[in-house]
């Protein structure tokens, strides 16, 4: 029996979210399935990836073929990698703990790689908000300017519409004497 690792979809329309299945390659797609490996929710960011390690690298160890996008997962949760390096100690190029010591370097490398991604994604963001700001501060102080001249323009007309009143009646009472 021929056995591929690929995805079974469930969620509603637009929103799909995946299980990751062990199933015979003639059965349909969201048919039966031989076991449960995990879940893949691609609807977060960064992609929601649940998997059961020991399982997934048996299933590859004994030969099923997935599909690419599993593909792309398992590689990216490091199942190739410990299978690469199983390929190694049954070589007899290093021995087993060498191995696990390799492993757990690369998944570590990996991990401080994500959080430098993070760390960087997130000092953008500070940025970005900071110039935001700024940039919403000079339109207001521009705002204000504006509003500080309109008015200083009103009462400069005012003063002006008030002063020519109050000159003609002394003009007048000058005139009167």
């Amino acid at each position: 029996m021929a056995t591929k690792i690929r995805l079974q979809r469930h969620g509603r329309k637009s929103y799909a979210f995946y299980s990751i299945v062990i199933a015979d390659s003639r059965a349909p797609r969201d048919g039966k399935f031989i076991e449960k490996i995990g879940t893949y929710n691609p609807n977060t960011n960064p992609a929601t990836v649940d998997l059961k390690f020991d399982r997934a690298l048996y299933w590859v160890m004994t030969g099923a073929q997935p599909t690419d996008t599993v593909h792309n997962i398992l590689s990216w949760e490091g199942v190739y990698m410990k299978k690469h390096l199983l390929g190694g100690v049954a070589k007899g190029a290093f021995d087993e703990a060498a191995a696990e010591a390799k492993f757990e370097a690369w998944k570590k490398d990996k991990q401080n790689g994500l959080a430098a991604l993070k760390a960087k994604e997130d000092e953008a963001k500070k940025a970005a908000a900071k110039a935001r700001l700024e940039a919403e501060k000079k339109i207001n102080e521009a705002k204000a300017k504006a509003i500080a001249e309109k008015k200083a323009a009103e009462e400069a007309a005012k003063a002006a519409a008030e002063a020519p009143a109050e000159e003609a009646p002394a003009e007048e009472t000058a005139a009167a004497e």
